[in-house]
């Protein structure tokens, strides 16, 4: 129909983690001017705890508009977070938990980003909610990237954190399906952040890297009680 936008089957938004946090959340956090109004368009940022998930698909950047499976935002630091204290995750009639621990994201070339955290939406209140299919992964951008062989703890650029909600199935396009045969030391490609992509990304995996195909044998560089401060 006229005045509608033609979307052609198998080109979508798909970026890898390494592309979110190091372009698209640490380029908001900066306010690289030449970039900025490109990155809103394609992730806007919003409060997602005043929304129930399943409305999150109408406040999506144009690249998502329409996309099935997964949508991506900025979240602001809340204030009470900015106090030292716990981020609210409730919205108005069911609550955000979290799963797991919090995971060392790492680049191609091995060095530690981020971190990410994976959540699950439950309709009702603790500790007595109804678990569904919609999830979330919260990123958070490292200042400086850490190198895998030192034990120096990076800190976090708190300002926003990156969030990508999306609904767990079983489908064969699922964003956590893994092609067969990659591996950690395939040669990165040169990516192409603003755009459409068909770049797999890990979902729940302790230790995160943009090309593995399992949980790495790799340790995290710190451990749950020193991260958790920032959760």
């Amino acid at each position: 129909m006229a005045g509608e936008e033609v979307v052609i089957p198998g080109f979508r938004f798909y970026p890898t983690e390494e592309e979110l946090i190091t372009f698209y959340l640490k380029h908001k956090i900066q306010g690289t001017h030449e970039l900025l109004q490109d990155i809103n368009r394609v992730i806007p940022q919003l409060h997602v705890y005043d929304f129930y998930p399943w409305d999150l698909p109408q406040q999506a950047g144009e690249r998502c508009q329409g996309d099935p499976e997964q949508w991506f935002f900025f979240i602001a630091r809340q204030e009470k977070e900015a106090r030292g204290g716990r981020p609210s995750r409730l919205t108005s009639s069911g609550y955000w938990k979290a799963t797991g621990s919090p995971g060392i994201v790492y680049s191609l070339s091995n060095r530690a980003i981020g971190v990410k955290r994976t959540m699950v939406f439950y309709n009702g209140r603790a500790p007595t909610g109804t678990k569904t299919k919609w999830k979330m992964n919260e990123y958070k951008a490292f200042q400086e990237e850490s190198s895998s062989n030192t034990n120096q703890k990076p800190k976090l650029m708190e300002e926003l954190s990156l969030c990508r909600v999306y609904v767990k199935s079983n489908s064969l396009r699922a964003f956590d399906r893994r092609p067969s045969g990659v591996t950690i030391n395939e040669q990165p490609s040169v990516p192409q952040p603003l755009s459409d992509q068909s770049h797999y990304s890990s979902d729940d995996q302790t230790v995160s890297h943009p090309h593995s195909t399992m949980e790495s044998d790799d340790q995290p560089l710190w451990d749950w009680e020193e991260l958790k401060e920032w959760f």
